[in-house]
């Protein structure tokens, strides 16, 4: 269905500057975009392609505008009104509500009869399925666990016992929430499981990637709060607790029990270690190792290749007095430099 570029306006919170009657009906990118077609530039690297766009309208900054030679869409954040415009023209397809002939639903759980539940899914006992939520095909919500209205868990999602999901959740295949966390104790060599009686606690507006982990607590709960956007492949330990709005980025881990503030970012495989806190809006570069806690926002950047744990300790030390070194090493060459005698004199 297409839109004016009016009404496109509107959506995108935009100033449009162009013809209000123009129809798009797709998104393209700048280079590939034609009559119809609706692009954007939030990256500076892709401005060599705005003068001889096609597109029917760009989506830009207002410092782009003298530059583009079709209808605009200008506003400070285009990247931001490109979202807008995405989920305005490609909204998702919702399945009928129903529960598919194939599907196995405990009598003693609760499903809204808004609720769609499509094949091969499995609900168990206890299990509360709100308004409007989707299970696609084989997803498993087992005993007690509890889906908040308008999630949607895409396909082989599995909530474990007790799991909490928020209002208006986004679970993407294979993803595990609620699982035992690892949780062991010593007994001369060999490892004896400690039960996990906490809970996977999420809050509203959570995003999980595929084949995501996030652990139940061992006593009390891990706590995802509104908002946060975890990537694929991303682990997230027993008592862990992330703030709102806290984005986490593919194959990132973060060790039990500890805490991270809102409105972070966690790069692409960074690692952080068990037992640290964060404080809010602190950004972790992609791989990169967190073992202290932080307690100043800002952007961490840190990795060492692996070696005895004593060099280590030892290296590591040194380094965080080398900025020191350097300020001392300069006074020294500005010491001996005032006590050589000049080019005449002896």
């Amino acid at each position: 269905m297409g839109l004016t570029l009016q009404e496109l306006a509107e959506v995108a919170q935009a100033q449009l500057r162009g013809d209000p009657g123009r129809m798009v009906d797709r998104v393209a990118t700048l280079q590939d975009a034609d009559e119809g077609a609706v692009s954007f530039l939030a990256n500076r690297r892709y401005k060599s392609y705005l003068k001889t766009t096609r597109a029917s309208a760009v989506i830009l900054a207002p410092a782009d505008v003298s530059d583009c030679p079709v209808d605009c869409l200008v506003t400070d954040n285009p990247y931001l009104a490109h979202a807008r415009v995405m989920n305005r023209l490609y909204p998702s397809a919702e399945p009928a509500p129903g529960i598919h002939a194939t599907a196995v639903v405990d009598p003693l759980a609760q499903v809204a009869v808004t609720a769609a539940i499509a094949a091969n899914c499995y609900v168990g006992p206890g299990a509360v399925i709100e308004e409007g939520v989707i299970l696609g095909p084989g997803c498993v919500v087992l005993e007690n666990a509890y889906v908040g209205a308008g999630s949607h868990l895409v396909a082989a999602v599995t909530l474990c016992s007790d799991t909490r999901l928020g209002r208006r959740c986004l679970i993407h295949p294979g993803a595990v929430i609620g699982s035992d966390g690892f949780g062991l104790a010593n007994d001369e060599g060999a490892w004896v499981k400690i039960p996990q009686i906490g809970r996977a606690v999420l809050g509203d507006d959570v995003e999980v990637g595929s084949c995501s982990s996030i652990d139940r607590g061992a006593i009390a709960d891990t706590e995802i709060a509104d908002g946060v956007k975890i990537d694929s492949q991303v682990h997230v330990a027993h008592n862990v607790q992330v703030g709102r709005h806290t984005a986490i980025a593919g194959c990132a881990a973060i060790a039990g029990s500890s805490r991270v503030g809102a409105y972070c970012t966690i790069a692409g495989g960074a690692g952080i270690t068990g037992h640290v806190e964060l404080t809010d809006h602190v950004h972790v570069s992609g791989v990169s190792s967190v073992t202290r806690s932080i307690s100043k926002p800002g952007v961490y950047t840190g990795t060492v290749p692996a070696m005895e744990h004593a060099v280590w300790l030892k290296n590591f030390a040194r380094l965080r007095q080398l900025d020191d070194m350097v300020r001392r090493v300069k006074a020294l060459e500005q010491e001996l430099a005032s006590l050589r005698p000049d080019d005449h004199g002896r």
